[in-house]
């Protein structure tokens, strides 16, 4: 058989000098890849350091408009044509297949086979700004005046697990860092005896679509990682001790843990999950007292919890939450996230009514908090924001016409409305737009990085240089995707 020459050549003994000619060629590749992988992802940003892995507060890379987020979730994609992003010509072309000249920015031919479907709900105009607001979300129509308002946000995937990745990573798949963990990492936490993320969940244990996932810190440390805790009862399992110690052996004891536990870390650097789990340790010993206090919410007035809701059955849950994300930010908790039951605003059937349902537990809490922020002075410093992982299609999600009193709307992330309030955004803006029948974002769009990248400069952080160094990548938030803060819409 005979032997390929290159083959030939890598059976054959090398000499000494020919060893030396061909690692040569390795080393010059090696430096030319270097120098690609700075002009590609930047040259300060390719050397930036890693962050310590602690939750001490940092300075940020500038004066921050804003020093808290609380992340309203709305999974399952809120449908903008029904709530804030009114269409006059799905009320002239109801029933009726849409017209070429509106839909011709169809991204799939199948998104035009529905039959074009006018909203149930009706619009008018609040506030001094005018912003349209339909009455199904009467209460946050009263607080028009304090919001951005976004209606040209679009996502890069019509369903949900890929379109909650990326909302919450900049991803469309698991393993990165989700936004809340970016914004610890890069700022750390003002108190020490609480999480710097804190996850207030569906006190009924139904998680939310990709469970935990959308509170994971991936690559980064455990530390920056969200912590879920309870409304109701204990905040987290095993919080209280089993039996009480006099708080001067309480606190001898923390000591002598404290110091065992760096012993056996100096014996071991570099161990990150061991340096998070010390860390998470003495938080908890920290939270015992703490944590009980802040999520008792006995010391509220019956004016403040009628403010929210607590006292209706249809929005005590939600209300709830929102008002504890109020008390955490309060204690100076960096990122508070909540979330809806499992899939609220999924509403492939019957929109008038499964619609209203989700505004109906959500609208009065979500007014409620915004109006309690701005009564205590923490609005201004306080990022609130609201939107789902994309919106609905514009078109009814029927086979005939005969069915269009029960019909919903499909997913739709080529245009919908997110909004943001606090914070240091524009009070009383409606930005961007999406095409005549509100089927995708055709004015100042708006992409999932642009929107995490005006939330990280909110917060005083510039992302490009909110980076974190693996595998020689200095891997960041909005990733290598071409991305825009978007100033219009920042005070």
């Amino acid at each position: 058989m005979t032997v390929p020459p290159l083959q030939n050549e890598l059976l054959t003994e090398l000499s000494r000098r020919r060893f030396f000619d061909r690692m040569t060629d390795g080393l010059c590749g090696v430096a030319l890849s270097s120098l690609l992988g700075q002009r590609a992802f930047g040259a300060e940003t390719h050397r930036a350091k890693n962050l310590p892995e602690n939750l001490q507060p940092r300075r940020p890379h500038f004066t921050p408009r804003a020093t808290s987020v609380i992340h309203l979730c709305m999974q399952g994609g809120p449908s903008q044509v029904d709530l804030f992003d009114p269409k006059p010509a799905l009320k002239k072309y109801h029933g009726q297949t849409a017209p070429r000249e509106l839909t011709g920015n169809a991204v799939f031919e199948t998104d035009r086979t529905g039959k074009l479907m006018q909203s149930p709900f009706e619009f008018k105009r609040h506030g001094k700004s005018g912003a349209w607001v339909s009455n199904a979300l009467p209460h946050i129509a009263q607080e028009v005046d304090e919001m951005t308002i976004v209606r040209s946000m679009y996502n890069v995937h019509p369903n949900h697990e890929p379109a909650i990745y990326k909302m919450q990573s900049g991803q469309t798949f698991p393993g990165h860092p989700v936004l809340g963990s970016w914004v610890t990492y890069g700022l750390g936490n003002e108190n020490q005896n609480l999480p710097a993320y804190v996850v207030l969940a569906d006190p009924t244990n139904r998680l939310p679509v990709n469970n935990v996932d959308n509170w994971m810190s991936g690559y980064l440390s455990p530390l920056y990682q969200g912590t879920r805790m309870k409304s109701t009862g204990s905040p987290l399992l095993n919080l209280a001790p089993d039996y009480a110690h006099a708080e001067q052996v309480s606190r001898n004891k923390q000591q002598l843990l404290k110091q065992l536990d760096r012993m056996h870390q100096k014996q071991r650097p570099g161990q990150q999950e061991l340096e998070a789990r010390i860390q998470n340790y003495e938080m908890a010993a920290n939270m015992q007292l703490e944590a009980t206090e802040t999520l008792d919410l006995a010391q509220e007035t019956q004016e403040t919890l009628a403010m929210y809701g607590i006292d209706q059955q249809e929005t005590e849950s939600f209300g709830r939450r929102c008002l504890l994300a109020r008390r955490l930010v309060e204690k100076g908790v960096r990122f508070v996230q909540l979330y809806t039951r499992t899939q609220l605003w999924d509403n492939h059937s019957k929109i008038a009514n499964s619609l209203q349902s989700a505004c109906g537990q959500t609208d009065l809490p979500v007014a409620g908090l915004l109006k309690d922020l701005r009564q205590r002075g923490l609005l201004d410093s306080t990022l609130v924001l609201w939107g789902g992982e994309f919106g609905r299609l514009p078109t009814a999600q029927i086979t005939n016409n005969a069915q269009m009193k029960l019909a919903g709307r499909d997913h739709g992330p080529y245009g919908f409305t997110a909004w943001m309030a606090g914070g240091g955004v524009k009070r009383g803006l409606v930005y961007g737009s999406t095409d005549e029948v509100g089927y995708a974002s055709v004015e100042n769009r708006v992409s999932i990085q642009d929107w995490h990248a005006t939330i990280l400069h909110l917060l005083g952080m510039d992302h490009e240089r909110l980076v974190y160094q693996r595998n020689g990548l200095g891997e960041r938030l909005t990733h290598q995707f071409e991305t825009n803060v978007v100033h219009d819409i920042i005070a």
